[in-house]
């Protein structure tokens, strides 16, 4: 193979198959639209701990995928080995949160169809989706449950506390119970009736009531 041969080399005709312009307007606009997915994922986060290492990771997973897409559109060749290389990777982080799973998808999805050149799609898609999860996720209410951890004295404080409770809770459910000898604990998931917890300092304070706690309820009890 001479040196002209090497510049008459296919693998060298395939770096103008995607101009400059359409790579770099693709990865400004997936740079722009990660950068908004992670806004989003940090305005709607409900979780534990904040990690801000995934927000990061949803816009580079935007812009890589843009890469990837922008590769295989290219080269049919190309696109079959890279659905070979990519068969054989194995994620093995845990995704504790379910709605970090869409916050994923969406950043992929997003990447694709950038890449595919339907630009207006992955802006106004993008924007339509980040308006519903502001609009559901942050949407805070009293019919959300709660978890009461309530220390009684015996039976009968444990069953004013219930009398008290009904009149206040729309809904009550014993979650477990533990009994010792002048100690008795309940773990209750409550529904409010009306956004208004000032009702536990009165429930404290009832006779034979020790101590009661309010916490709010995600939905990951374990009893």
């Amino acid at each position: 193979m001479t040196f002209q041969d090497i510049f008459k080399s296919s693998f060298l005709e395939n770096v103008t198959s995607v101009s400059l312009f359409d790579m770099a307007l693709a990865l400004v606009l997936a740079f722009g639209l990660g950068l908004f997915i992670f806004l989003i994922y940090k305005k709607t986060f409900s979780g534990v701990m904040y990690s801000s290492s995934f927000g990061v990771t949803l816009v580079a997973l935007t812009m890589i995928t843009t890469v990837v897409i922008l590769a295989v559109t290219s080269n049919v060749v190309l696109s079959l080995g890279m659905v070979g290389a990519l068969s054989i990777v194995r994620f093995r982080t845990a995704i504790k949160e379910p709605l970090d799973i869409a916050f994923l998808f969406w950043s992929i999805a997003v990447g694709i169809v950038l890449a595919a050149g339907m630009i207006p799609l992955a802006v106004l898609g993008s924007v339509f989706i980040g308006v519903v999860l502001l609009a559901f996720v942050n949407k805070k209410s009293h019919w959300n449950p709660y978890i009461l951890v309530l220390q009684c004295e015996n039976h009968d404080s444990e069953d004013r506390a219930k009398a008290y409770l009904s009149q206040h809770a729309e809904r009550c459910v014993v979650k477990s119970k533990t009994a010792q000898k002048g100690l008795v604990e309940l773990n209750l998931e409550i529904r409010l009736k009306q956004d208004d917890t000032d009702f536990v300092n009165a429930l404290a304070e009832l006779d034979g009531v020790h101590s009661a706690v309010l916490v709010s309820y995600n939905g990951d009890y374990m009893g």
